[in-house]
């Protein structure tokens, strides 16, 4: 039978573990990620499935990446967020999507001899500085780019859950041992089983099996969508597949749920990024488990309905 693509039905529808032994930094940081993560409130949207994930935070209304985009989902009731982590010159873990500043920040103005302005050329002061807020609208001027430890404490404060993406782990070597150390640190991986609450994804399946291997109670995820004879392999050290949502089909999704991840229950299928409530339909109809959206809210609503 033919694969047939979710966007031909939405179209339709518009028309008509080391790691975990590692200490906290001190005595106070374990009590203050304790109080930071205590059980989440169960929210509109922690249904079975699918579940509603706020992309770069409710990046539709608020700067994306940041503590406000953070904040908007929680006002929105939305319990998961997703977000993007790089690292500075000075080897701190800061939240961006892009490898450069331009787009998000106003280093252009305030660092004008420094293009191309790559993240990893500026140290964490430097991005510190810079305005992650007024390139969306003015009522954020002077937002700022968080870094990974303050991202977490907002997360951790709102009781929401994280879907964590390394973002280019390869410009970043070791990237992967050093953002599980800072999760460690911060209570994500100490507290209550991981899985719960956090999972780890990036493009580069070098990157996503590394963090299997660091830290095996962690739910991964490998963002794609690999050929079906391929997928065993991901099953390996990959506990979701997840791919462009115009990729997605229903046989594609079965394909996927037929095989068992490293943590020995049926790969998921969390896709991106879909703002849209028809698409939001069909692909709960396709049986995916999760959905990551600019707009959350629009998502959660046309799943109600």
């Amino acid at each position: 039978m033919p694969m047939r693509p979710i966007a031909a039905t939405a179209g339709a529808l518009l028309g008509a573990t080391t790691l975990f032994l590692l200490p906290f930094s001190s005595p106070a940081a374990a009590q203050h990620a304790a109080a930071q993560h205590s059980a989440p409130q169960p929210g509109a949207d922690d249904r079975d499935a699918p579940r509603v994930v706020a992309h770069r935070g409710a990046s539709g209304y608020a700067p994306e990446n940041t503590l406000a985009a953070v904040d908007k989902a929680d006002e929105l009731g939305i319990r998961w967020v997703e977000n993007d982590v790089q690292r500075t010159r000075d080897g701190e873990l800061v939240v961006l999507h892009d490898t450069t500043l331009e787009r998000t920040t106003n280093a252009e103005e305030v660092f004008p001899g420094r293009a191309p302005w790559r993240v990893a050329d500026f140290t964490a002061a430097e991005i510190a500085r810079l305005d992650a807020g007024s390139w969306f609208g003015p009522e954020y001027a002077g937002e700022r780019v968080p870094t990974l430890e303050q991202f977490l404490g907002r997360v951790g404060q709102n009781h929401q859950k994280l879907l964590l993406e390394l973002k280019r782990p390869d410009l970043y070597p070791g990237v992967e041992a050093q953002t599980l150390k800072e999760l460690a640190n911060e209570g994500w991986l100490r507290r209550h089983h991981p899985a719960d609450r956090l999972v780890i994804q990036s493009f580069d399946a070098d990157a996503v099996r590394t963090v299997h291997a660091l830290a095996p109670a962690v739910k991964t995820g490998f963002l794609g969508s690999p050929a079906v004879a391929e997928l065993p392999g991901y099953a390996a050290f990959a506990d979701q597949i997840n791919p462009r949502w115009t990729t997605v089909s229903e046989e594609y999704v079965d394909a996927v749920h037929a095989l068992k991840g490293p943590h020995g229950k049926p790969l998921e299928v969390f896709t991106w990024t879909v703002d849209d409530g028809a698409a939001a339909t069909a692909l709960a109809g396709a049986d995916v488990d999760g959905i990551i959206s600019n707009r959350p809210d629009v998502v959660r609503d046309a799943l109600e309905r």
